[in-house]
């Protein structure tokens, strides 16, 4: 199975960091989940996105995330793909070093990357969506196509790069991450109790 490297922050979106987090390790997979400037066991506090018919969408109080090694303490060549989840996070993560050095190394390497949402601002500061066809929370759109990109709907493919729009295309982005990394999962016959 794959070693995974998460980086988010504080006020990273809730089920963008929790359910990525979770869903990967259920499967068999290691994810180590890092921040800039916080430590293995500090937490980050999260925020939910929801989407009540707005014009964009509201921010409630999360969970608090704990993270689980340091950023810099890891090396990216020692992991096989990298989760990009939204929220505020990416709109100041993506000012430190370690976090486009780390984004620059998946994709000199061709390793997977699966970005969602808000995800997008640490790709465009990492010079990585240039000719690429890519997604985001629909406000980043002029976002990517100022980078060069190519703006398009729902869950995008494009070489090892797997994009989404929000935390509600969770099933497919999951799905297409796994695909990317080459995840493959049986499922048996039922257990049944005699």
């Amino acid at each position: 199975m794959a070693k995974l490297l998460l980086i988010t922050g504080d006020f990273g979106e809730d089920y963008e960091v929790m359910v990525p987090f979770q869903a990967l390790q259920a499967v068999g997979h290691e994810v180590d989940a890092v921040c800039p400037d916080r430590e293995a066991g500090e937490t980050v506090k999260t925020a939910v996105h929801d989407f009540r018919g707005d014009q964009t969408y509201l921010e409630e109080r999360g969970h608090d995330f704990e993270l689980t090694a340091t950023l810099s303490a890891v090396d990216p060549a020692d992991y096989d793909g990298l989760v990009l989840p939204g929220g505020r996070a990416p709109e100041y993560i993506r000012n430190y070093d370690a976090v486009i050095d780390a984004v620059e190394h998946f994709f000199d390497e061709d390793k997977p990357v699966a970005a969602i949402c808000h995800a997008m601002q640490i790709l465009v500061a990492a010079d990585a969506v240039e000719g690429r066809t890519c997604t985001a929370y629909p406000a980043l759109e002029a976002d990517v196509r100022a980078s060069g990109g190519e703006w398009a709907e729902g869950v995008v493919t494009d070489g090892n790069l797997v994009t989404a729009q929000a935390w509600p295309d969770h099933p497919e982005w999951i799905a297409a991450f796994l695909d990317v990394l080459g995840t493959d999962i049986q499922h048996g016959e039922p257990v049944t109790a005699d």
